[in-house]
């Protein structure tokens, strides 16, 4: 890089973006502390999360709903088990499937979980006006669709 060429921080699009990283990685830091009393990490919640929205979700649809490889889900779903916040259960028609479920402690747990998560959230966009909150999201879901089609 030449003097004459811009420094990637003198360009508004990279300040902008260096400031929705920060952002976010604040947000999952206040959340995580959030989140200690309750023994729960942040792929744990979104996890009960999605099984709350989507009761009797396979592993592989789980992993793929969440982004990451099955062998993650494979690692976090013993522990939850363990804790007695999920079951896992055989498909009916294909053995080779286990079906996830929240139990009734782990619906509570959720329960209790969203109460700090959404205040966090709450808290965090009374920032923005409704307009600015629908324009953020906006931008966001179309980054995540154009990277999702590179």
């Amino acid at each position: 890089m030449n003097k004459k060429q811009d420094l990637p921080w003198d360009n508004p699009r990279f300040r902008n973006w260096i400031a929705v990283v920060r952002a976010e990685k604040a947000v999952v830091r206040a959340l995580t502390k959030a989140l200690a009393p309750f023994d729960l990490k942040l792929a744990q919640l979104d996890m009960l999360m999605n099984l709350f929205r989507h009761p009797g979700m396979s592993q592989h649809d789980l992993a793929r709903r969440l982004l990451v490889g099955r062998s993650n889900i494979t690692m976090l779903l013993p522990q939850l088990e363990k804790q007695g916040l999920l079951r896992r259960e055989s498909d009916a028609s294909d053995k080779r499937v286990m079906r996830l479920f929240l139990t009734s402690e782990g619906e509570a747990l959720l329960m209790q979980a969203l109460e700090v998560y959404t205040g966090l959230i709450d808290k965090v966009m009374s920032q923005s006006s409704p307009r600015e909150c629908d324009m953020v999201g906006e931008q966001m879901r179309r980054i995540e669709e154009m990277l999702a089609n590179e």
